[in-house]
């Protein structure tokens, strides 16, 4: 299934990306996407982690959903769905929400590189800290929602980025916390779109995008590596 890719990468290329093992937190908008190009891309090893089930109000922009699995796990769905698509890559799954009480025992098993496509500000903070700890490539995803513009996200670092609310609390997080915030972010500069409900809205445009751009900071990561 790999031959057009093999003809783009080297072979050892590629078999670096299938003995990669890559942590996904979270399985929605974002982290399906990224799921999604990983599968697709030949990495070896996912774990997933999402505690979520799929709702009805999700089948506008997760590529995971449909009309028959709502209501399902997203973890299993995302993990039957993958292994239709690529049955070489291995998917571990863990139903539950990340935070202080289970992250060490995630952190047991290794990982090459971590996608935060996590919604908790708190666990965002607490990925951070375990990347920086045992130095971990990390890439945190930014608000994707109440915006309709996917030329406007891009890949830069923490302490570069505007516009974006969520990044703003995060730099305050991480400096609370003597933590670097030259972090490797996925976010989008066009200013969040102001509705009279205080959750996000949100079209499949940007986060679709913003999921491949965090697959593709990592594919690319690879491919520079020296042989």
């Amino acid at each position: 299934m790999f031959d057009k890719l093999n003809k783009l990468i080297s072979e050892k290329h590629f078999k670096i990306m299938q003995n990669t093992h890559i942590l996904l937190v979270g399985i929605g908008g974002v982290g399906g996407y990224a799921f999604e190009a990983l599968v697709r891309s030949g990495i070896g090893k996912i774990t997933i982690i999402d505690h979520d089930v799929i709702d009805i109000t999700n089948l506008n922009r997760q590529i995971i959903t449909n009309q028959e699995n709502i209501n399902q796990k997203k973890i299993a769905e995302a993990k039957k769905r993958a292994l239709e698509i690529n049955p070489g890559c291995e998917i571990i799954t863990h139903d539950l929400f990340l935070d202080e009480s289970n992250i060490d025992e995630i952190f047991k098993d290794k990982f090459d590189y971590i996608i935060d496509a996590c919604d908790t500000i708190t666990t965002k903070v607490l990925l951070v800290k375990k990347a920086q700890e045992l130095n971990i490539k990390l890439i945190s995803c930014m608000g994707t929602g109440n915006r309709l513009d996917p030329s406007k996200v891009m890949i830069t670092k923490l302490n570069k980025t505007y516009n974006d609310p969520l990044a703003k609390v995060m730099r305050k997080l991480l400096k609370d916390n003597n933590l670097k915030t030259n972090i490797n972010v996925v976010w989008s500069s066009e200013l969040p779109i102001k509705t009279r409900d205080r959750k996000p809205s949100s079209i499949i445009l940007v986060p679709s995008v913003a999921g491949i751009y965090a697959a593709s900071y990592i594919i690319n990561d690879i491919l520079k590596t020296d042989l």
